[in-house]
């Protein structure tokens, strides 16, 4: 069944908000040997659900969080897309997160929903700045993040180096000039 309305919308993804009935399909992102290098706490029931509860939490309290990412056409679950607030260097920034199922990678999908996600923070939410961490052997991330986002550093974080992509709202704008 696919949804009449959601959160976001492009051209081929729907960004809904999650349910604990999507855990299953959630498993099936993280139970991937790519993704579960970088996520290996997701492989157990209950830390799937807290992923869910955290993102059903920011949307009570922020009115934004990772939305389940679905196909226009057939209503499939892909994976998941969004915004939260993420602390770097002891500043809470707004982070772009996406995790796609392992055959639907390659397909431009978390491009197209972190695009989507980058015009919401800095159209709709007004952001002066916008974020996406990335581990530096995840190649699949650091490309989208490479796609989306004007900058790239380095950056010391909890579990050890990690890379800060990111955007100003004024590099946006001149880039949609262009």
């Amino acid at each position: 069944m696919i949804p009449s309305s959601y959160f976001l919308r492009t051209a081929r993804l729907g960004m809904r908000q999650y349910t604990l009935a999507d855990v299953e399909q959630l498993r099936e992102i993280f139970a991937d040997p790519y993704a579960a290098q970088f996520y290996p706490a997701l492989q157990e029931t209950e830390a799937l659900e807290r992923w869910i509860k955290w993102s059903m939490n920011n949307y009570q309290t922020y009115g934004f969080g990772l939305w389940a990412l679905e196909l226009l056409d057939t209503g499939r679950f892909i994976g998941d897309a969004g915004v939260t607030y993420q602390m770097v260097e002891e500043k809470k920034l707004l982070e772009i997160g996406y995790h796609i199922h392992p055959l639907c990678r390659g397909l431009g999908y978390a491009t197209e929903a972190a695009h989507a996600c980058m015009e919401y923070c800095l159209v709709n939410l007004d952001a002066d700045f916008v974020c996406s961490i990335v581990h530096p052997a995840n190649i699949a991330s650091i490309k989208v993040a490479s796609r989306i986002h004007a900058c790239r550093r380095d950056f010391q974080g909890k579990n050890g180096p990690m890379l800060l992509f990111n955007t100003t709202a004024e590099q946006y704008k001149t880039s949609r000039r262009l």
